[in-house]
């Protein structure tokens, strides 16, 4: 049985950036992660992909997490969102990693990535095939990327 979705992701500031989660997914894949009509964070919660999402700071931050994802990383959605989505791979991997979000960064998406991930354990795990996509807005305005594998 899957938790309840967590308090922290129904706060509006929140919630706006994890519907683009499913929205940019939707425009620039062709394919919805959620039912029509669907809470869509609820939906998003309790999918049985990993999710994740970070922000545009200047070191992106993690706003979201779905339980899938949580339990991959060994966390909680606290831990995991005060977390930079740059220590979710390894210091020697940071490099590839950065130069995947980079790719994603100029195609919109790629759905072919696949590498090594360390959870707040510090155990390794693998990921992929895992789909990167860009959290864009219906402006066009850029607010982080999002990715989502089997866990």
């Amino acid at each position: 049985m899957i938790a309840p979705v967590p308090a922290l992701y129904r706060d509006p500031q929140r919630a706006g950036p994890i519907a683009l989660v499913a929205e940019s997914h939707v425009r620039l894949l062709g394919r919805s992660l959620v039912e029509p009509g669907a809470d869509v964070i609820a939906a998003l919660w309790a999918a049985p992909l990993a999710i994740v999402a970070h922000g545009v700071e200047a070191d992106p931050m993690f706003f979201f997490g779905n339980a899938a994802a949580l339990a991959a990383f060994e966390t909680d959605a606290a831990a995991f969102t005060r977390m930079p989505s740059r220590l979710s791979a390894e210091a020697p991997l940071r490099e590839e990693r950065q130069a995947l979000l980079d790719r994603v960064t100029v195609h919109g998406f790629i759905d072919d990535y696949a590498g090594i991930r360390i959870s707040a354990k510090g155990r390794r795990f693998h990921i992929g095939p895992a789909t990167v996509w860009n959290l864009v807005d219906a402006e066009g305005r850029r607010h982080g990327q999002a990715a989502c594998f089997v866990p």
